[in-house]
């Protein structure tokens, strides 16, 4: 995958070619929002200030999150309510607080480093265990079950499929989404392109050829032509 922005959170690496690179940014740390379990009360900055962004209506204010509050999140096209404290993690609320759980996207490391619980936030990929549910709110959140089902899969996971890009199967959720949203975003992408794109992930069983295969043919696939 690219080593995913966070919404906002993981580090855009120097170079970088296929995604917007932010490095005057603020970022917001996950340990940060968490270090006062005992007593929470998150305050979320703003939770953006662009225009389309879900911030209150003072741009420069500073919205304090207490207590449990009560979210809208709008997941794989469907607008989901949920009851989080401000520290929830975007995964948690995804596995644990949604009816149904979406428990496609995995917690692997829950620190950011192996890329299993990637979803895309307003089409960017994003370390869901990384990200604040209420920093999602008024964004549009795709996790791997928004693009495929069973019966009828996306043609990067039937080309995962295809070309055995898996083994035990934890971090495929997230290699998949990292490779819809590589070739969405460039689908012209090279060979070096694709392999950074998903560099971002990581898979203990080792099957790298077959997942860079899989993109290949999906690529093929979009453009009709040969992977290259």
């Amino acid at each position: 995958m690219t080593e995913p922005t966070q919404a906002d959170g993981a580090h855009p690496r120097p170079g970088d070619t296929l995604r917007d690179a932010s490095p005057g940014r603020t970022e917001l740390s996950r340990r940060a929002f968490l270090v006062g379990a005992g007593g929470v009360a998150a305050a979320v900055h703003a939770l953006g200030s662009g225009p389309d962004s879900a911030a209150p209506a003072q741009a420069d204010a500073t919205e304090t999150l207490t207590g449990t509050v009560e979210l809208e999140l709008r997941v794989n096209g469907q607008t989901k309510r949920v009851a989080v404290e401000p520290r929830t993690t975007l995964l948690s609320a995804l596995r644990d607080r949604l009816e149904p759980a979406l428990t496609g996207t995995k917690i692997v490391c829950d620190m950011g480093s192996c890329g299993a619980c990637t979803v895309l936030v307003d089409g960017k990929p994003t370390y869901s265990c990384l990200t604040l549910a209420a920093q999602c709110r008024g964004k549009e959140i795709t996790t791997v079950a928004g693009f495929g089902s069973p019966d009828e899969l996306s043609d990067v996971q039937d080309a995962f499929c295809e070309k055995d890009g898996m083994m035990c199967g934890v971090c495929t959720p997230g290699f998949v989404v990292a490779t819809h949203a590589a070739l969405d975003r460039k689908p012209d992408a090279t060979l070096d392109e694709i392999k950074y794109e998903l560099s971002g992930n990581l898979c203990r069983c080792g099957p790298y050829p077959h997942v860079i295969a899989a993109a290949r043919a999906a690529k093929a696939r979009r453009s009709g032509g040969e992977g290259k």
